[in-house]
């Protein structure tokens, strides 16, 4: 993965020609007098502008600016930055948002004073004497004027020296080629590894540089790479050392995935690249790449697969909306592709998922996702909302959670749907049971979001029972389950679950709107011991069928879904079964769910879907 990360910053030339530098957000610049006085400090805030219709606020930003590229840092000893760093190491002072003590402050500017003091010396440059006096004024009589109110603990600090205020210190020709010679790889001494990335001869690695934007880490980065206790070095190998790389190679690894974090990464050059993550909810998230020019339009959508939106649907062209639709491109394009799920956990990153294709078996394999989650939806679209082209994986995640809350999905499931959809594999099971308890536990709710994250359940349910039958045949000897409702389907659970949603039309047509419908109150019970419940559920029906009978608007409706009843229970050859194994569960949802749509389509629809099937009602035996 770190080499692919190194081939990524090369392609997009993260580095920019210089590697020695970065760019970054600087807070604050610190503007000097030759002889090293304080003239200000002046922060880089700026408001974004909104956009044009939106209610959103303008936004403030950090100006980003080119700095010395430097390797990460952390510890109780963490070293000081070049030129470029935090008022804890310019300053020795503590912000209002972080507070440390007297003696950690001198040890940390006296640290970040001995790095300019040293250049200073090396280059004679007189904007560096200028900031190494300052900086030694500081430390002996205090900083003439508190910090900005505003100033964070991780606000960076850099350096102006008049009468040059149109140039950085840390960017003047003799301190960056000052810098070039302490970045070199291995700092001169003797190559005794080869670097696990590059396969080039180096020096002792360093600490690969943090990763940054991570949901769960850290905010001041993350190690993706690193070895703090002893229990790492029982080979006889210290620190880094246990999986040496290069410094050059730590450093573009590092970049690749700090601009696959960022939303909005710049490059050194200016350009601003488009996104390639998509959150999965809590402190989880999937970055995806290709590996070269020709993979990036099918990067720029790939993202529609987590949020599909249906503005953009418009735009992407036909080759996405035929894979919506669930129709794989007919040629393969043979660009590598990657995609990495990541989890924050403090000071380290987690590597939940890690998978290498190409761009044309990743379009195959997301159409056949697509179309293993097709199903005929019950929730009707919102007056104030256009419903998205398909069912994306952040509405699937959300109905898996307790209250449709995202962050209540395990990060580990998370990934493995990812994989599942790009790989062509098998979804994890845990699925199918996470989905059955939830609509269990949430089938009474009876807003429009709890009705569209039960259809993305039976969607999930459909999908992996599909893709297990489909894969291992003999353990999953059921038809495949199709979108809409299949009138031939002689599951037991499939029937079942038919059954439910007749009897629950009876009931509503009978006694209108009840406080606890038969759903309500039976609907788990009837889904795994349906023996019982179907039982005295059979005493009720007679009643329901007379009362909506009675009405003369509702008099065909009754005989009708009493027939269908007697019909569904006539093809059950072993009467109630007195208990349903997960797999038969899983039918019995679909069943319902399908029932359910099947009921309130219009006459002309019914006959519309019928003709369509092409099913002739006196020859075929069918439950409809």
């Amino acid at each position: 993965m770190l080499h692919v990360l190194c081939e990524l910053a090369e392609q997009e030339q993260l580095m920019g020609d210089d590697s020695t530098v970065e760019m970054k957000p600087v807070a604050w610049i610190v503007h000097l007098t030759e002889n090293g006085r304080l003239l200000n400090i002046i922060g880089t805030h700026y408001l974004t502008a909104p956009p044009l219709g939106g209610t959103k606020k303008p936004k403030e930003e950090v100006r980003k600016i080119l700095v010395p590229r430097q390797l990460g840092r952390a510890g109780r000893k963490a070293p000081p930055y070049f030129l470029v760093d935090n008022a804890k190491y310019v300053f020795g002072l503590p912000t209002t948002d972080k507070d440390f003590s007297k003696e950690e402050g001198a040890e940390k500017s006296e640290a970040f004073r001995d790095l300019i003091r040293q250049c200073a010396a090396d280059t004679k440059d007189p904007a560096v004497q200028a900031v190494h006096s300052f900086l030694k004024q500081v430390a002996a009589k205090g900083l003439k004027e508190p910090l900005p109110d505003k100033c964070k603990s991780n606000d960076l600090f850099a350096f102006r020296v008049e009468p040059d205020f149109e140039s950085f210190v840390h960017l003047r020709p003799a301190v960056r080629d000052y810098w070039r010679g302490c970045a070199a790889d291995g700092d001169g001494e003797v190559a005794e590894l080869q670097c696990l990335v590059t396969g080039q001869p180096m020096g002792e690695p360093g600490l690969v540089p943090l990763i940054k934007k991570l949901p769960g880490a850290s905010t001041a980065g993350a190690a993706i790479v690193s070895f703090n206790t002893n229990a790492f070095e029982s080979y006889g190998w210290k620190g880094n050392a246990n999986a040496p790389i290069s410094k050059a190679a730590a450093m573009a690894a590092a970049t690749a995935l700090n601009r696959l974090l960022d939303p909005a990464f710049k490059r050194p050059d200016g350009k601003v690249l488009p996104g390639r993550r998509h959150s999965l909810g809590g402190d989880t998230v999937v970055c995806y790449w290709a590996a070269s020019p020709t993979g990036d339009a099918f990067c720029n959508v790939f993202g529609l697969m987590v949020e599909p939106d249906p503005a953009d649907a418009k735009a992407v062209g036909e080759l996405y909306r035929s894979i919506w639709r669930g129709m794989a491109p007919s040629e393969l394009d043979p660009t590598p592709f990657y995609a990495v799920t990541l989890s924050g956990a403090q000071g380290r990153v987690i590597v939940r998922d890690w998978f290498e294709t190409t761009v044309g078996k990743a379009q195959q394999n997301l159409a056949q996702h697509f179309n293993d989650l097709a199903i005929d939806l019950n929730t009707r679209p919102a007056k104030d909302k256009v419903m998205p082209p398909v069912l994306g994986l952040r509405v699937l995640l959300e109905s898996l959670a307790p209250g449709g809350k995202a962050d209540g999905t395990p990060p580990a499931l998370s990934a493995a749907i990812i994989h599942a959809s790009i790989a062509g594999s098998l979804y994890p099971f845990s699925i199918l049971q996470r989905a059955l308890e939830r609509m269990r536990a949430e089938i009474s709710r009876d807003t429009w979001m709890d009705s569209y994250r039960r259809d993305a359940r039976c969607a999930l349910i459909k999908a992996v029972l599909n893709r297990q039958r489909r894969k291992q045949p003999l353990n999953h000897p059921f038809p495949e389950v199709l979108p809409t409702m299949d009138p031939t389907n002689r599951q037991p659970g499939y029937l079942l679950g038919r059954l439910l949603a007749v009897i629950e039309r009876l009931q509503q047509g009978a006694l209108g709107d009840v406080n606890a419908s038969v759903v309500d109150r039976y609907f788990s019970g009837a889904s795994a011991t349906p023996l019982v419940v179907f039982r005295r559920l059979e005493k009720a029906v007679p009643h329901y069928v007379k009362k909506m009978g009675d009405d003369e608007k509702q008099r065909s409706s009754a005989r009708y879904l009493d027939r269908l009843r007697s019909n569904i229970v006539f093809h059950l050859p072993d009467g109630y079964p007195s208990y349903l194994p997960i797999e038969q569960q899983g039918l019995f949802m679909l069943g319902y769910h399908h029932q359910r749509h099947w009921i309130w389509l219009k006459k002309e629809k019914q006959d519309e879907w019928i003709a369509k099937r092409n099913i002739d009602l006196d020859s075929v035996d069918v439950i409809l």
